[in-house]
């Protein structure tokens, strides 16, 4: 699979007409599979349906998507969710140590159909994935509805969306309480946003699988990337870098010897932003919770306490 080009017309401006209230026009984008690992994960005990399956995950993005919409101010226009459905893409198939799910508790893999139809059942569009993975339909939705809106926001802490961020795109960790604009990323990471990818192919990605290269830790990885932004911009030969580098050599050798391999981890590493989406972002308004549809998952998964909660009904 080729690397994929950035999208012509990007930062292209269009008139924008002001939501009711004054507020901006927003996408917000959410990573679906981190938000169902996160709610398996949290503490509690689990829930069950009355058919007596594991809903703990599915009911948590539920709460989660609802305390979004109330958020007076994140103020939701326009909202997608993505999951990784299967959890495999092609990367698995191009690097046997990638990230396939192997080590995942069944029962939260049961439910990634059911957290699917129940973030439908809210009134939100759900992107589930096949061929390709959340982040690349993350990623691909921020670049081309970017121009079209007044702010993309990320909702997810995985740094491999740092490099998408950029004019109009921030990412946000709301558990933390922290948002992320370029230059907010190259303060916690060291490089710009472009250069994530091949900062992660040279430090490795211990959470998706990705080895990285022996020798080159963070901060050396940083202040090589911030000078020379792209791998094939570091000189072959060490002693033409004109930043300092501890263990130069040792480590100029080592990027020449694996520098193939190096370019194979950045192309895992570098989200595909390319994929088909609905020409229209007004496809992705949230008009309200569908009542009807709603209350009956209520229903079919037990949880009463979260009839009333809606506050934006269809």
């Amino acid at each position: 699979m080729e690397d994929r080009a950035e999208p012509e017309g990007r930062g292209a401006t269009v008139p924008r007409d002001p939501e009711p209230g004054g507020h901006p026009l927003r996408l917000h984008l959410v990573d679906g599979t981190y938000e169902l690992f996160r709610a398996h994960h949290a503490p509690g005990p689990t829930r069950t349906d009355p058919a007596g399956r594991d809903v703990k995950a599915t009911v948590g993005v539920v709460s989660t998507l609802l305390r979004l919409l109330h958020d007076d101010d994140e103020a939701v226009t326009h909202l997608a969710v993505a999951f990784d459905h299967p959890i495999t893409s092609w990367r698995n198939r191009e690097l046997a140590s990638y990230k396939d799910g192997a080590d995942t508790d069944p029962a939260l893999l049961a439910q990634f159909d059911r957290v699917e139809d129940a973030v439908a059942a809210l009134g939100v569009t759900v992107w589930p994935q096949d061929e390709y993975e959340a982040d690349d339909v993350l990623a691909s939705a921020a670049l081309r509805y970017s121009p079209d809106v007044d702010e993309v926001r990320i909702l997810t802490p995985d740094k491999d969306l740092a490099q998408v961020v950029g004019d109009r795109v921030v990412q946000v960790d709301r558990a933390r309480g922290r948002v992320l604009d370029a230059e907010a990323v190259r303060e916690r990471m060291g490089v710009a946003p472009e250069s994530v990818p091949d900062l992660l192919a040279l430090t490795g990605d211990a959470a998706d699988g990705i080895p990285g290269i022996p020798g080159f830790g963070a901060k050396t990885a940083a202040t090589l990337l911030a000078r020379y932004p792209h791998l094939e911009d570091i000189p072959a030969d060490p002693a033409e870098w004109d930043v300092t580098v501890r263990g130069a050599a040792r480590l100029g050798e080592r990027l020449q010897a694996e520098r193939d391999r190096a370019l194979a981890y950045r192309r895992l590493t570098r989200l595909v932003t390319d994929l088909e989406l609905p020409d229209d972002v007004e496809v992705l308004r949230f008009d309200g919770v569908p009542r009807e549809r709603y209350l009956a998952w209520c229903d079919e998964v037990g949880v009463n306490q979260l009839r009333d909660r809606p506050r934006r009904w269809a």
